[in-house]
Protein backbone atom coordinates (compact mmCIF):
# COMPACT_ATOMS: atom_id res chain seq x y z
CA UNK A 1 0.00 0.00 0.00
CA UNK A 2 2.50 2.60 0.77
CA UNK A 3 5.83 2.96 -1.01
CA UNK A 4 9.05 3.54 1.17
CA UNK A 5 9.80 6.55 -1.19
CA UNK A 6 6.26 8.06 -2.12
CA UNK A 7 5.24 11.57 -1.37
CA UNK A 8 1.40 12.53 -1.30
CA UNK A 9 0.10 15.89 -1.27
CA UNK A 10 -2.15 17.91 -0.51
CA UNK A 11 -3.46 21.16 -0.34
CA UNK A 12 -5.81 22.73 3.21
CA UNK A 13 -7.49 25.89 3.24
CA UNK A 14 -9.08 27.26 6.14
CA UNK A 15 -10.21 31.33 6.54
CA UNK A 16 -7.26 33.02 4.97
CA UNK A 17 -4.64 30.06 5.69
CA UNK A 18 -3.04 27.98 3.02
CA UNK A 19 -1.11 25.35 4.12
CA UNK A 20 0.73 22.54 1.37
CA UNK A 21 1.42 19.15 3.32
CA UNK A 22 3.84 15.87 2.24
CA UNK A 23 2.65 13.13 3.73
CA UNK A 24 6.40 10.47 3.35
CA UNK A 25 5.79 7.16 5.57
CA UNK A 26 7.85 7.71 8.53
CA UNK A 27 7.40 7.40 12.05
CA UNK A 28 4.80 10.69 12.43
CA UNK A 29 7.48 13.52 12.72
CA UNK A 30 5.39 16.96 12.35
CA UNK A 31 7.19 20.10 10.27
CA UNK A 32 5.49 22.99 10.40
CA UNK A 33 7.49 25.55 7.99
CA UNK A 34 10.74 24.35 9.23
CA UNK A 35 9.72 23.91 12.98
CA UNK A 36 8.11 20.89 15.13
CA UNK A 37 4.38 21.25 15.00
CA UNK A 38 4.46 21.64 18.79
CA UNK A 39 6.85 24.47 18.87
CA UNK A 40 4.70 26.46 16.12
CA UNK A 41 1.37 25.82 17.59
CA UNK A 42 2.63 26.39 20.84
CA UNK A 43 -0.74 24.70 22.27
CA UNK A 44 -0.92 21.24 22.38
CA UNK A 45 -5.16 21.49 21.84
CA UNK A 46 -4.09 22.28 18.04
CA UNK A 47 -1.29 19.85 17.40
CA UNK A 48 -4.14 17.16 18.50
CA UNK A 49 -6.96 19.18 16.52
CA UNK A 50 -4.39 18.37 13.53
CA UNK A 51 -4.05 14.67 14.22
CA UNK A 52 -7.21 14.08 13.96
CA UNK A 53 -6.83 12.71 10.23
CA UNK A 54 -4.79 10.41 11.51
CA UNK A 55 -6.73 9.07 14.15
CA UNK A 56 -10.30 9.04 12.06
CA UNK A 57 -8.29 6.57 9.88
CA UNK A 58 -5.87 4.45 12.61
CA UNK A 59 -2.31 5.71 10.47
CA UNK A 60 -1.13 7.26 13.42
CA UNK A 61 2.82 7.52 13.48
CA UNK A 62 2.62 5.56 9.96
CA UNK A 63 3.47 9.04 7.99
CA UNK A 64 6.07 12.07 8.48
CA UNK A 65 4.43 15.43 7.64
CA UNK A 66 5.99 18.17 6.02
CA UNK A 67 4.14 20.85 6.01
CA UNK A 68 4.45 25.23 4.38
CA UNK A 69 1.56 27.36 5.82
CA UNK A 70 1.11 31.07 5.70
CA UNK A 71 -1.53 33.41 6.18
CA UNK A 72 -3.90 33.96 9.05
CA UNK A 73 -3.37 33.05 12.52
CA UNK A 74 -2.45 30.41 14.36
CA UNK A 75 -6.32 28.48 14.59
CA UNK A 76 -6.57 28.83 10.90
CA UNK A 77 -3.45 27.56 9.73
CA UNK A 78 -3.88 24.62 12.11
CA UNK A 79 -7.26 24.12 10.34
CA UNK A 80 -5.72 24.05 6.84
CA UNK A 81 -3.14 21.86 8.09
CA UNK A 82 -5.60 18.90 9.11
CA UNK A 83 -7.63 19.71 6.02
CA UNK A 84 -4.51 19.39 3.71
CA UNK A 85 -3.06 16.24 5.77
CA UNK A 86 -6.39 14.79 5.25
CA UNK A 87 -6.26 15.56 1.45
CA UNK A 88 -2.45 14.22 1.40
CA UNK A 89 -4.23 10.84 3.00
CA UNK A 90 -6.62 10.52 -0.49
CA UNK A 91 -3.76 10.72 -1.86
CA UNK A 92 -2.28 7.54 -0.20
CA UNK A 93 -5.00 5.36 -0.38
CA UNK A 94 -9.08 5.59 -1.48
CA UNK A 95 -9.47 3.10 1.56
CA UNK A 96 -9.12 6.09 3.76
CA UNK A 97 -11.90 8.51 2.01
CA UNK A 98 -15.30 6.95 3.75
CA UNK A 99 -13.69 7.72 7.41
CA UNK A 100 -12.54 10.88 6.63
CA UNK A 101 -15.40 11.92 4.69
CA UNK A 102 -17.76 10.16 8.20
CA UNK A 103 -15.45 12.48 10.54
CA UNK A 104 -16.11 15.81 7.95
CA UNK A 105 -12.56 15.93 7.31
CA UNK A 106 -12.58 16.67 3.62
CA UNK A 107 -14.96 19.31 3.71
CA UNK A 108 -13.03 22.49 3.54
CA UNK A 109 -14.87 25.09 6.52
CA UNK A 110 -16.33 27.86 4.47
CA UNK A 111 -16.66 30.53 7.36
CA UNK A 112 -15.13 33.54 6.74
CA UNK A 113 -14.64 36.54 8.79
CA UNK A 114 -17.57 39.02 7.69
CA UNK A 115 -16.39 42.37 5.61
CA UNK A 116 -16.81 45.58 7.58
CA UNK A 117 -19.33 47.94 6.45
CA UNK A 118 -19.02 51.65 6.09
CA UNK A 119 -20.90 53.72 9.08
CA UNK A 120 -20.38 50.87 11.68
CA UNK A 121 -16.79 50.34 13.82
CA UNK A 122 -16.82 46.87 13.03
CA UNK A 123 -19.08 44.43 10.95
CA UNK A 124 -22.02 44.29 12.55
CA UNK A 125 -20.87 46.76 15.79
CA UNK A 126 -22.65 49.99 15.44
CA UNK A 127 -21.58 53.35 17.00
CA UNK A 128 -23.07 54.63 20.75
CA UNK A 129 -26.06 56.06 19.88
CA UNK A 130 -26.68 59.41 21.15
CA UNK A 131 -29.98 60.99 22.27
CA UNK A 132 -29.06 64.61 22.52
Amino acid sequence: MTDSKAVYRGTGRRKTSVARVRLTPGTGIYTVNGRPAADYFGREVLVTYVEQPFRATETMNRFDVIASIHGGGVSGQAGALRHGIARALLDAGDEYRADLKRAGLLRRDPRMVERKKYGLKKARKRPQFSKR
